[in-house]
């Protein structure tokens, strides 16, 4: 059985963080899914479309890699795409009770999905999609914030 995995979140935008994330990952699975969540309750800087793209072009390289777009509970994603395992990366505490709340509801909705959280580094642990919007709307040079493939 193919271990694959999935790396929810809404990327608006995808970070260096993010990035730096999913390959940590990569050598532990067969797969990753990077499955953009369409979170209702989210106003969204970035369409859809764009922020797909963005991904698609900062792991063009990595024919493991896939990107999805799902609605919903992410762990309904899981089952439907016999995905076993979520992966999140930790930037501090705060993200740790954060996620370690959702990791155990989505293995009692569903006992086949675990999630495996792995640290940031420090040169990643400091960046959030919300604070890159901040610079972005504020004018400043969010570059160095920002995946590889994502041109603004």
């Amino acid at each position: 059985m193919k271990k694959i995995a999935l790396f929810p979140g809404s990327f608006d935008p995808i970070t260096t963080g993010h990035e730096e994330t999913i390959l940590k990952f990569l050598p532990l699975f067969d797969k990753i899914i990077i499955g953009i969540g369409k979170n209702t309750s989210k106003k969204n800087m970035f369409s859809l479309d764009k922020r797909k793209n963005w991904i698609i072009r900062t792991f063009s390289k990595y024919k493991n890699i896939k990107v999805k777009t799902y609605s919903g509970l992410t762990v309904d994603f899981c089952s439907k795409n016999n995905i076993n395992f979520i992966i999140r990366g930790l930037r501090n505490i705060e993200d740790y009770i954060f996620e370690k709340e959702i990791a155990l509801m989505n293995n009692e909705i569903n006992k086949k999905v675990n999630t495996i959280l792995i640290n940031s580094s420090s040169k990643n642990s400091h960046i959030s999609s919300s604070l890159v919007k901040d610079i972005i709307k504020n004018g400043g040079n969010s570059k160095p914030f920002l995946a590889s493939g994502v041109q603004l």
